[in-house]
């Protein structure tokens, strides 16, 4: 090797080790912030929306970001559990024990079933109530629902069943929480609940490869109609995509395809208009998360430098906040957590 080639491999390791440096002390940093945020009683509750302040839906996406990134203090876990254990209700639900409010109980449920087959078992008892309660709460021929409605075979907020014509609000996000949870705890694609998942999952999927996020809320598609018949893809909600089609065990490369192609580091893919902008700010660090997670879970890897990006973005506590409210990004924990399991992610 030349003197000069040799010298330029050496600067470049250099400068790789840095980064990978400074996004080792941006995920330690991060992680300490969610740390000092969890109360005596093992929960995390939002200082800055009233329905998340009882802390059933982010105390599972915290702990879960903090395994993410490898932070297994055993006192502070077992807490963390033991909040979640005291809050599920009879059924196997979390997010319906406080009497005022529901706290997005299928997302909650979902992320509490991951976090108790890592830390305990999907054998546990509550595993097996939690999943006997996420099953019963898809839009499934058991409560009414056929192949030829929108909503077939997802999931939406959770609480009653619901029964044909009133879904509530579906959506793609939802359903990839819930699948990832039971693949996690070991149900098969063969599953009845997997199986009929495909159904909705395939109908948010566009021949491009991209995702929407429902075909029931369709108001709720944040980058809007494609002047035809459908709706324009996004890097979210395509993320999401590729999560579910993981778990259901069909093939996603055609979604990973549109993904890699354009793929940003700082903000979700799709929104072309002005006028969605602000969803895709108000969407920078669930996208760094899912997105992260999507091409971890298809075993391949990430290539844009997003990592960078995030650690730019890090405030002097160690947390990071959104700017832009729109998706509740604002809040400390839930972007936090997001940045903390992207950067996890990044770390191999």
């Amino acid at each position: 090797m030349k003197r000069r080639a040799f010298l330029g491999a050496l600067i470049g390791g250099s400068r790789c080790r840095a980064r990978a440096g400074q996004s080792a002390r941006a995920l330690a940093h991060g992680v300490e912030y969610l740390w000092k945020c969890q109360d005596a009683q093992g929960g995390w509750h939002s200082k800055t929306y009233g329905l998340l302040r009882s802390g059933q839906s982010l105390t599972p996406l915290v702990l879960n970001a903090l395994l993410d990134a490898g932070s297994r203090n055993a006192t502070r876990v077992d807490r963390a559990m033991a909040f979640i254990e005291r809050n599920v209700n009879a059924d196997g639900a979390l997010g319906l024990s406080d009497d005022l409010t529901a706290d997005y109980p299928c997302y909650a449920t979902a992320l509490a079933l991951r976090a108790i087959v890592r830390t305990r078992s999907a054998r546990h008892p509550l595993a097996q109530r939690m999943i006997a309660w996420l099953r019963e709460q898809r839009m499934s021929p058991e409560n009414g629902w056929q192949p030829g409605h929108a909503a077939f075979g997802a999931w939406g907020i959770g609480g009653p069943r619901r029964q044909p014509p009133e879904s509530g609000h579906v959506d793609l996000s939802m359903t990839r929480h819930v699948l990832e949870a039971l693949a996690a705890a070991g149900v098969r694609p063969s599953d009845p609940s997997m199986r009929q998942a495909r159904v909705f999952v395939e109908r948010c999927l566009n021949r491009d490869g991209s995702f929407f996020f429902s075909t029931v809320e369709q108001g709720a598609n944040k980058a809007g109609d494609d002047g035809g018949d459908g709706f324009n893809g996004y890097g979210t909600a395509t993320a999401d995509g590729v999560l579910c089609l993981v778990a259901i065990g069909a093939d996603a490369q055609s979604s990973l395809e549109w993904l890699r192609h354009y793929d940003h580091p700082i903000l979700p893919p799709g929104f072309n208009s002005e006028a969605r902008r602000r969803y895709a700010e108000g969407l920078r660090y669930y996208y760094a998360d899912a997105v992260s997670r999507a091409f971890r879970a298809a075993c391949q890897p990430r290539s844009v430098p997003f990592a960078a990006a995030l650690q730019d973005a890090q405030r002097r506590d160690g947390s990071w906040s959104n700017g832009e409210s729109l998706v509740k990004e604002d809040d400390p924990l839930i972007a936090t957590a997001f940045a903390v399991s992207a950067l996890a992610m990044s770390h191999g």
